[in-house]
């Protein structure tokens, strides 16, 4: 791992976004709610939360963070067939967080595909990306 001892503790944010694509009827079962499983995108939610704070267990030489906020939230683009996830990730620490802003996200959408997949095998999850963060030695930076 690399030592991060001599850097300075600072407030580190992570946004991060993505999509999962998927059949107009999937996503009408997940916004009316009527999905045999249950409530798809609050069980979504809490996988991504779990998530971000196991982020150090499943990524090599990923330092452990304690996190101070973790929020997730869906947007449904009804005109695209497909819901976008954003996390945001906070910490006082002296590394960043967007490991496990984008751990967070991708677990989430994964969580949906997993409790879909039986109505719904063609579903696509795209564009996991780092959309802004601050925080540390680099500064703030926003995805143009």
């Amino acid at each position: 791992m690399v030592d991060v001892g001599h850097k300075a503790v600072t407030h580190r944010i992570a946004i991060t976004e993505g999509y999962i694509q998927m059949q107009p009827e999937t996503l009408h079962l997940i916004i009316t709610n009527q999905h045999k499983k249950g409530d798809v995108l609050a069980i979504a939610r809490i996988a991504g939360i779990m998530a971000s704070k196991k982020t150090a267990d499943l990524i090599p030489l990923c330092h452990p963070l304690p996190l101070t906020q973790v929020e997730i939230s869906f947007g449904i683009e009804a005109d695209k067939n497909r819901i976008r996830c954003q996390t945001t990730v906070k910490t006082n620490g002296q590394t960043g967080v967007e490991i496990e802003a984008l751990n967070a996200t991708q677990i989430a959408l994964l969580t949906v595909y997993d409790m879909c997949k039986a109505v719904d095998r063609g579903m696509v999850i795209q564009s996991v990306q780092l959309v802004e963060k601050s925080g540390g030695k680099s500064g703030h930076w926003l995805r143009e």
